[in-house]
C-alpha cells in the first residue's frame, strides 16, 4: 500500500493480504475460477520474511496440486518483503468449503415446457449482471444443460471433490451429461441411485464461492425433486409452465410440493406464451390464452415473466451458443426476478 493511501486514512495492506491479492490472478487448472473463488485459502502466514502458504486439496489431483504451487512461488517472488515461499496441501471436502448464498430450483408439473432453457437464462442473466454462477443439472434422465451451453469436457477433480465445467461465460455447470462417454447414452437408473448422483452434485463439487445455485430439476414431484427439497437449503422455487388447459392443475402439484417442503415459491415464468409474427408484430397464442396472471394467483408469487416462442433462441440452443442470445424480455425477467429475491443468506 503507497504511503498516499496511508496518510488518506486507510490502513496500509499487511503483507498477508499483499500475497492474497496477487494470487488473485493465480486460476485453477480445469476450473478458470482463483484460488480465492474456490475457497482455497486454509492459511497465509509470514514470519521473518518466509511465508507460508496453506490451501485446501479438494478436487485437485496431484497434476494440479504441483501446478498451482509452483506458480503460487512464481506469483509472490516479486514481493520484496519475502525471502522464501513454502506452499502446502491440506485435506478438505468440497462441502466444508462451499460458500452459497441462494440456492434457487427451477421446477416444473410436467416436461417439455422449457424449464431448463428457464434455469439456463436466468444463470446468464445473472452473471452478466456480475454475480458468480453455477447452474446443477438434476435432470439426471434428460439433462439439456451441457448441450445448450455448448460444453462437452469432462470435469477435473480428483478422489476428493469434483471440479464444475465452466462456460464461456464463467458459469459454472454440473451435469451427469459431462461424465457420460457420450452425451446421448441413455441413464437408466432407479431413483435411489439417482437420488444418490444428485446427493453427490451437491456435497462432492467444488463450488466454492457462490452468488447464485441454480438447480435444474427434472419434471413432477417425484424422488430427485424430494431429494433436492430435502438436501440442499433452497432459496426459493421458480415455476415454469406453459399456456395449456391442464396448467393450474399442474402448476398446483408443484406448489403444492414447495409448500409441504417448506420452501418458498419466488414467481413463476410462462414460457412459449405466443408467437410474435414477423411482419405485422401480432401476437399469436398458439397454445391459447395466456394463464400467467392467474397462475401467479394459485402460486401465491409474482409473474416474473412472459417468453415467446423465439426461434433464434430456439437456433441458439441447438447451436450450444446461448450467452450469446439477448433481449428485453429476458433483461425485465432478471429484474424481477431480482425484486423477488429474499434477502437471507444460506451455506
Amino acid at each position: 500500500m503507497t504511503e498516499a493511501n496511508h496518510e488518506g486514512g486507510r490502513k496500509p495492506a499487511t503483507i498477508e493480504e499483499q500475497i492474497k491479492e496477487r494470487l488473485k490472478g493465480v486460476l485453477v487448472p480445469g476450473a478458470n475460477r482463483s484460488l480465492e473463488g474456490l475457497k482455497l485459502f486454509r492459511e497465509v502466514t509470514v514470519s521473518s520474511g518466509q511465508a507460508s502458504i496453506t490451501l485446501a486439496s479438494a478436487a485437485l489431483n496431484s497434476e494440479a496440486q504441483n501446478w498451482i504451487r509452483d506458480k503460487v512461488k512464481e506469483t509472490c517472488a516479486g514481493l520484496p518483503e519475502l525471502k522464501s515461499v513454502e506452499v502446502d496441501f491440506t485435506g478438505a471436502k468440497p462441502s466444508e468449503l462451499n460458500e452459497i448464498s441462494h440456492i434457487i430450483a427451477v421446477m416444473s408439473g410436467k416436461g417439455g415446457v422449457g424449464k431448463s432453457l428457464m434455469a439456463s437464462l436466468i444463470g446468464l442473466s445473472l452473471a452478466r449482471r456480475g454475480h458468480q454462477v453455477g447452474i446443477l443439472d438434476a435432470d439426471i434422465t434428460g439433462p439439456s444443460i451441457p448441450r445448450i451451453f455448448g460444453i462437452n469436457a469432462r470435469p477435473g477433480g480428483s478422489d476428493t471433490g469434483i471440479l464444475p465445467v465452466p462456460t464461456r461465460a464463467g458459469i459454472e455447470i454440473m451435469s451427469i451429461n459431462l461424465l457420460l462417454p457420450n452425451e446421448d447414452d441413455a441413464v437408466i437408473w432407479r431413483g435411489p441411485l439417482i437420488a444418490r448422483t444428485i446427493t453427490q452434485f451437491w456435497e462432492e463439487v467444488l463450488w466454492g464461492k457462490l452468488d447464485y445455485l441454480i438447480v435444474d430439476l427434472p419434471p413432477g414431484t417425484a424422488d430427485a425433486s424430494l431429494t433436492v427439497m430435502q438436501t440442499l437449503p433452497i432459496t426459493g422455487v421458480i415455476i415454469v409452465f406453459t399456456p395449456q388447459d391442464l396448467v393450474e392443475m399442474i402448476v398446483r402439484k408443484a406448489v403444492n410440493m414447495a409448500r409441504q417442503m417448506s420452501k418458498p415459491v419466488l414467481g413463476v415464468v410462462e414460457n412459449m406464451s405466443y408467437l410474435k409474427l414477423p411482419h405485422s408484430g401480432q401476437r399469436m397464442e398458439l397454445f391459447g390464452s395466456s394463464r400467467g396472471e392467474a397462475m401467479a394467483k394459485v402460486a401465491g408469487a409474482p409473474l416474473l415473466a412472459r417468453f415467446p416462442i423465439d426461434q433464434e433462441l430456439a437456433k441458439l440452443c441447438d447451436e450450444g451458443e446461448l450467452e450469446r442470445y439477448n433481449s428485453d424480455i429476458l433483461n425485465d425477467f432478471a429484474e424481477a426476478f431480482l425484486q423477488a429475491m429474499p434477502s437471507r443468506r444460506v451455506k
